[in-house]
């Protein structure tokens, strides 16, 4: 699902509010949980999951085509560890 699948989705299932609303709606929510995340924050949604950052440190890597090492610098990347209802609903338990 891409996120207009997600606004359209939403709209069709409350028919009370306008569209631009809702695109309002789920732009806000992303912008919070990026906005927290950018902060190192983390962000926890009860039975989906939880959003975090973690820090991979600096190293030395390999360009995979010439074979030279390369200097990778440190950096962080988003992480996402999924709640105990998505992961029974995932595995047909719920």
């Amino acid at each position: 699902m891409i996120r207009s699948e997600l606004i359209q989705k939403i709209a069709d299932d409350n028919p009370h509010l306008y569209q631009r609303d809702v695109e309002r709606i789920v732009s806000t929510i992303f912008d919070e949980i990026t906005g927290a995340m950018a902060d190192g924050d983390r962000v926890e949604l009860r039975g989906f999951g939880a959003f975090s950052v973690k820090k991979r440190d600096a190293r030395v890597g390999r360009n995979p085509r010439t074979g030279e090492t390369v200097h990778v610098e440190e950096k962080h990347v988003p992480f996402f560890k999924t709640g105990k209802l998505l992961r029974d609903r995932l595995n047909g338990k719920a």
